[in-house]
């Protein structure tokens, strides 16, 4: 009889995703010392306790994930589009403060006090949608006004209601739901087509916004400012503040480091435990545990493409891509925002920024993950013990 472990699926993964989790600790007690006591109650324990509670309940998610089959998120994601649809709809008509900043990206949650992100968990709905709806027609000639309504209208109707608030994350949306769509063979045609609607909206988007800019979204002049500093740096030093900042963290890290807890920048760099947190690492541990951190998440990739290529149905690979992609994505996007070589976008660095429900979503995708891989590992685990009660099967497998 079988054994059931509780940990289950691809171990290096199990092993990755634990490596950063406890690694992540150090970071973020280093970098909201000086937070603590500029906005908090004058203790970083605080800010730490929060990160111990969100990553202890994000691997309680894991677990719990990565032991439902992987075929149920079909008809989970069915049941959910409408929610996460309807989650955004009331996120972006609050127009609330939250310390200053745009709330329409968060909704609290009562009593625990943690903003929830609807944005990502939304991603991860359409994610697994697509891969349902990719599998449903893989043996069906794909008609482009078929699918206009059962796929691209949640997409757009996704990609409108992120857009206005978080431009960034929109665009990740998008980009991963043409890469799906690419490896799960939807028309190139029909994706070229898209691409072009989407070209004309931003035409219009942009010239509407310029005649019209007080009907413009509140964001348009921080992403305009943004991506004028990254091109033009010379010509605003308020406007690059966070990225001067964050440069002079990494370069002062050098080869080894300044130390654990001993940055310097992280007094002066805002969100120095969430958008920034690269920088801070570098600064503290330096070169050596920029690349590390660089390292880990290639490892988790490679990873994620081994699952992929032992994984044999269709479904179980869209899910994979559409689970793991975004994450790495992200986490490459923030990495690359610290280095200066993509304007300052908001996205955290996944499992290691201080964070909520940004961190839970990111623990559910790679439940998700392990799922599909657990599989492979139980038919093989089964295999193996059924040729070890009856040697003579391993004869008739050669046959």
């Amino acid at each position: 009889m079988m054994k059931k472990k509780v940990l289950q699926g691809d171990k290096v993964l199990w092993a990755l995703l634990a490596l950063l989790a406890l690694f992540s600790f150090f970071p973020i007690f280093s970098a909201s010392s000086n937070l603590s006591y500029v906005i908090g109650t004058g203790s970083p324990w605080q800010y730490l306790l929060k990160h111990t509670f969100i990553l202890i309940t994000g691997f309680l998610l894991i677990l719990s994930v990565h032991k439902i089959p992987f075929y149920y998120f079909k008809g989970i994601s069915i049941l959910l589009l409408p929610i996460v649809i309807l989650m955004l709809l009331y996120t972006i008509s609050q127009g609330n403060l939250i310390d200053g900043v745009n709330a329409n990206r968060w909704i609290r949650i009562p009593l625990i006090g943690i903003s929830f992100q609807t944005s990502s968990l939304a991603s991860l709905i359409l994610m697994i949608y697509i891969a349902y709806y990719l599998d449903k027609v893989k043996e069906k000639k794909i008609n482009f006004k078929k699918s206009l309504f059962p796929l691209w209208t949640p997409v757009f109707l996704i990609f409108i209601l992120i857009f206005p608030t978080n431009l960034s994350t929109a665009l990740i949306i998008l980009f991963t739901v043409f890469l799906i769509l690419i490896y799960g063979c939807y028309p190139v045609k029909y994706l070229l087509n898209i691409f072009l609607v989407l070209f004309f909206f931003s035409l219009t988007f942009i010239f509407y916004t310029t005649q019209y800019p007080e009907k413009a979204p509140d964001r348009l002049n921080t992403w305009i400012s943004r991506i004028e500093n990254f091109f033009n740096p010379s010509q605003s030093k308020d406007g690059n503040y966070q990225i001067e900042r964050a440069k002079i963290a990494i370069a002062s890290g050098g080869i080894t480091g300044m130390g654990v807890g001993k940055s310097i920048m992280k007094n002066f760099l805002p969100q120095s435990t969430s958008d920034f947190i690269y920088a801070i690492i570098v600064e503290e541990y330096g070169l050596i545990g920029g690349i590390m951190v660089i390292l880990i998440f290639l490892l988790i990739l490679f990873r994620i493409t081994v699952i992929l290529h032992h994984e044999s149905s269709a479904y179980g690979k869209l899910l994979i891509i559409g689970a793991g992609l975004p994450i790495i994505i992200q986490a490459f996007i923030n990495i690359g925002v610290a280095l200066n070589i993509f304007p300052v976008t908001g996205q955290t660095l996944p499992l290691l920024s201080s964070g909520g429900s940004a961190a839970w979503v990111t623990c559910i995708a790679f439940g998700i993950i392990l799922s599909v891989s657990q599989e492979r590992f139980n038919q093989e685990k089964m295999k193996h013990e059924k040729f070890a009660s009856n040697p003579l099967l391993i004869l008739g497998e050669e046959k």
